[in-house]
């Protein structure tokens, strides 16, 4: 069986006024990520992810930041796109595996909600999808909540 690893890993400040997507959905917060598109930074580590197993590059190479196409868009739309390129170099989904990095709000309870959505998106079981969240401990941007940053892995397998 031939698979393949790749890793991800993004960072986005927050400011008040914003909304926050995480994951696929919006989180009531008085902060929200900044961005080109919507800044959710798990959709964004996941493709990052997902790229590097395929050694398709990264996420900046597909959905450049000064391209005005990507102005505001929902990074959902970029996933699909990015699962689609996978799927086109001969790989699927094995799983991905997610840490956020976010002193609050406390996202525990929207987790079973984000592996719906981003399951459904990347057209793969929920199972394949693993979400965890941590603080850190009030150190550094994240922990002064200037902040949320994501890492993941994904592992991706040969068709046929």
């Amino acid at each position: 069986m031939n698979i393949r690893v790749g890793q991800g890993y993004d960072v986005h400040r927050l400011e008040p006024g914003r909304k926050f997507w995480l994951g696929g959905i919006e989180i009531p917060h008085n902060q929200g990520a900044v961005g080109h598109s919507d800044a959710d930074v798990l959709i964004h580590v996941i493709c990052d992810a997902l790229l590097g197993a395929a050694n398709l590059r990264d996420i900046g190479y597909h959905f450049p930041d000064n391209d005005p196409q990507y102005q505001e868009i929902d990074s959902k739309i970029l996933l699909k796109e990015v699962v689609r390129l996978v799927d086109k170099s001969g790989y699927r989904i094995g799983n991905v595996d997610v840490t956020v990095s976010l002193q609050s709000p406390k996202i525990s309870k929207y987790i079973p909600d984000m592996i719906r959505c981003l399951a459904e998106v990347m057209e793969t079981e929920e199972d394949n999808v693993s979400i965890k969240a941590t603080t850190t401990e009030k150190l550094g941007f994240v922990g002064k909540e200037e902040g949320v940053s994501a890492l993941a892995v994904a592992l991706i397998y040969k068709q046929g």
